[in-house]
């Protein structure tokens, strides 16, 4: 079990790093939005940014699931319900991942996913993605306390 552990923490550092450059991707995207609000392209790109940084954020919770075999069986709230079990205690398989702070804001991202999703038929508003890009890099800080607990807690297991 150690060596699939040493594994596992090495899957989500490497998914911690690409998290990582899509917040510095949302930061410089953000500056230049506020300096241009009325830029539906920015509007876009940045938005498209904040739906992949939750993707992200997803592809790292459905590591952790997949790796202590805590699967997702009801496929019609699949999202949310993945999001709930990462912020729950696993008595004898893992220690909770997410603070509640981390996820009422991940919450709020995984609805701004698919509002953009389903945005075919009218413009996004700027001070709203804006807003979702404000609230994703204060996710940031609070995120990596979670994380760094998560870690320290499995090391600790072995």
């Amino acid at each position: 079990m150690e060596e699939k552990l040493t594994v596992y923490i090495a899957e989500i550092d490497a998914q911690w790093e690409e998290i990582q450059k899509i917040y510095s991707s949302i930061e410089k995207k953000s500056g230049f939005l506020r300096e241009d609000l009325g830029n539906e392209d920015l509007t876009n790109s940045l938005a498209y940014k904040i739906h992949n940084l939750y993707s992200a954020y997803e592809d790292l919770f459905k590591l952790t699931a997949h790796f202590f075999e805590n699967q997702i069986n009801d496929f019609s709230g699949y999202h949310v319900s993945l999001l709930k079990r990462m912020k729950i205690v696993i008595e004898g398989m893992r220690p909770r991942f997410l603070s509640d702070e981390s996820f009422a804001i991940l919450d709020e991202l995984r609805g701004f996913r698919h509002v953009f999703r389903h945005a075919y038929g009218y413009a996004l508003d700027a001070e709203r993605v804006l807003l979702t890009a404000k609230k994703s890099l204060q996710l940031e800080e609070l995120f990596l306390k979670d994380f760094i607990q998560f870690r320290e807690k499995l090391k600790k297991a072995t």
